[in-house]
């Protein structure tokens, strides 16, 4: 490949990313929903979530429903071969999932 042909590609990452970004804005939504605790199965993964509102979500539900942009600072990431939950980074370590309380 020539450096054009690199810098192309590379472009056209970029490009896709912003746009996916854009169509993705979902910041300050008033219909979007917070995680305000979580459930640990015995090994300490997450299993499940309760919402501002009071819903319990359960993980696959809680992945599609973030997917879908109707929970608030919530990220979906591809990781060990799945799909898997996470807060959006903040560098705010009290509002990360694994720091929420318990229900």
């Amino acid at each position: 490949m020539d450096q054009k042909s690199i810098e192309e590609i590379y472009e056209e990452y970029v490009d896709k990313g912003k746009n996916e970004m854009a169509s993705n804005q979902n910041m300050n939504n008033p219909n979007q929903e917070q995680i305000v605790a979580v459930r640990k199965n015995e090994d300490g993964d997450l299993i499940a979530f309760k919402t501002n509102l009071g819903r319990e979500l359960d993980y696959v539900t809680a992945l599609e429903e973030a997917r879908n942009g109707k929970l608030a600072n919530i990220d979906v990431f591809h990781k060990y071969g799945r799909d898997i939950l996470r807060s959006e980074p903040d560098g705010i370590k009290e509002n990360n999932l694994d720091e929420l309380p318990e229900f």
